[in-house]
């Protein structure tokens, strides 16, 4: 039976209630959930990143390489105190606000189990487990959760938002589309289905329009509003396509690089679909790539451009290659990037780990990943068919809202095609979360033998190349230094 749903009469006050009311189960799950997380992890795991934005952060030294806008909020909250575990408030707080501010929506609209279901998303060992670790991907999170979850509130009653909350969601949308360079690409189409825009052209329109002004002002506003100096860090896409159309060129000149880069590129293994890293760490492939060394990023998207037109084939495999690695395809099981960490980083900065009941969280995450849940392109096969199905659903908020984060986690995962250099499940994070909650939005009854056939059988004929590739393909290295060496069984590379 479906869930019944007791909308409120428009016409009657709302009745004022606090944020948090015993009487609201979600709301109080929530809060109780957000402690116990913060009590968990504490005070943060810091990965390698981490640790290069604390120095930074803590010497008022910053560069675009890392995101400005985290940057600064770190030092607005150093005062609080030393470390990780200012920003590890922040993002589970986001969090669990988000997720709890949804569930209490659902209840409201009669859909008690729904609630309940969004709260048991955020506490898969995965997602929960990446939210512990104080990195640019889990603020991204937890930015973005907290201010889909504030819209969601009114959205999902039909009610119109105050201008208090939506000057909030605003401000914490605009911190997601600053801490992540490619954000925008997933938070554009969800800006737009919580606008109060109805018509599809109209939501698309304001979609381009939202990722037209943050790429033409992001940065004006790293550099010269957060004091930023630039790096190179814009110009690393172009430099890896380019290196890997010179690589499946043979010996002949691709843009600035003269003939018979691409032997030395080859000799060196500066080109692997798993990361850009070789050709920025590794002293030949610096060296081989020298020539673009000063060249504007403009300047080089040009030339990649035309290196396209004139080399698709060699194109088109960097991109297939480096798509198969960051989807996690046909690739060996124990494929690096996937997993959250057990300890920090080794450091000076006096940043400690967090605890055995931390790292028991981690290794059952670990383990997970492993499975379809850490599978990128499993979550888009399931985004791809909640959509398809999703005209099944009754029309109203929850099926809008539901069409938001599925257009967020499909633009998202669709940019990799073009705009991705390493291969980390952190950066799917978001895309996950959304197809997870869209999922609950959409499902109120069993699907029916038809869809569960037709989803079965996706299943079947992308998932068994999936599972013979890790049964087969031997296992990678998991050191860094040895994975700068690596080359992947599917890296498309001339022999």
């Amino acid at each position: 039976m479906p869930e019944r749903r007791d909308y409120p009469d428009p016409m009657m006050p709302e009745r004022p209630r606090r944020l948090i009311d015993p009487g609201r189960p979600h709301l109080v799950a929530g809060a109780l959930l957000f402690a116990a997380s913060l009590a968990l992890f504490w005070p943060g795991y810091a990965e390698y990143d981490t640790l290069r934005q604390y120095e930074q952060v803590v010497s008022n030294q910053l560069d675009d390489w890392h995101p400005p806008i985290m940057a600064r909020l770190w030092q607005a909250l150093l005062p609080l105190g030393h470390g990780t575990a200012p920003l590890l408030a922040v993002q589970l707080a986001g969090y669990w606000l988000g997720l709890a501010l949804i569930a209490d929506a659902l209840t409201a609209i009669g859909r008690r189990r729904a609630g309940w279901a969004v709260l048991a998303a955020g506490l898969l060992p995965p997602l929960l487990g990446w939210q512990g670790v104080v990195l640019k991907d889990a603020q991204l999170v937890g930015a973005a959760l907290a201010a889909t979850g504030l819209i969601a509130r009114y959205r999902l009653r039909d009610r119109p938002v105050p201008g208090a909350i939506g000057a909030g969601a605003a401000l914490l949308f605009g911190y997601a589309l600053l801490v992540r360079a490619n954000a925008v690409f997933a938070l554009a189409p969800l800006i737009a289905a919580l606008a109060p825009v109805r018509r599809p052209a109209a939501q698309f329109g304001a979609a381009i329009t939202i990722v037209a002004a943050v790429l033409a002002l992001s940065g004006t506003i790293n550099h010269r509003l957060l004091g930023a100096a630039p790096s190179d860090v814009t110009s690393t896409q172009p430099r890896y396509d380019l290196a890997g159309i010179a690589v499946r060129t043979r010996d002949a000149g691709v843009a600035a690089l003269p003939a018979g880069t691409g032997a030395t590129l080859r000799a060196a293994q500066c080109v692997t679909p798993y990361f850009w890293d070789p050709l920025g760490d590794t002293p030949a492939c610096v060296a081989a790539l020298a020539p673009l060394a000063t060249r504007s990023p403009g300047t080089l998207y040009r030339q990649l451009a035309v290196a396209a037109l004139r080399h698709p084939a060699a194109y088109l495999a960097q991109r297939v290659a480096h798509l198969n690695m960051t989807w996690r395809w046909l690739v060996p099981a124990h494929l690096p990037g996937a997993a959250p960490p057990t300890r920090s980083e080794p450091n000076a900065a006096g940043i400690a780990s967090p605890g055995r009941a931390a790292a028991a969280w981690q290794t059952l995450a670990g383990g997970m990943v492993r499975t379809p849940l850490g599978w990128p392109f499993a979550w888009m096969i399931a985004a791809l068919l909640l959509l398809a199905g999703a005209g099944r659903a009754p029309r109203g908020p929850a099926r809008r809202l539901a069409l938001g984060l599925l257009a967020s986690a499909l633009a998202l995962e669709a940019s990799f095609a073009a705009i991705s250099i390493a291969a980390d499940l952190r950066y799917h994070l978001w895309p996950m979360l959304a197809t997870a909650l869209a999922g609950v939005l959409l499902i109120e009854r069993p699907p029916s033998r038809r869809a569960t056939r037709l989803a079965g059988g996706i299943a079947l004929l992308l998932g068994t190349p999936a599972l013979v590739a890790r049964a087969g393909f031997a296992d990678p290295p998991q050191e860094y230094d040895a994975l700068l060496r690596w080359t992947p069984p599917v890296a498309l590379l001339p022999r």
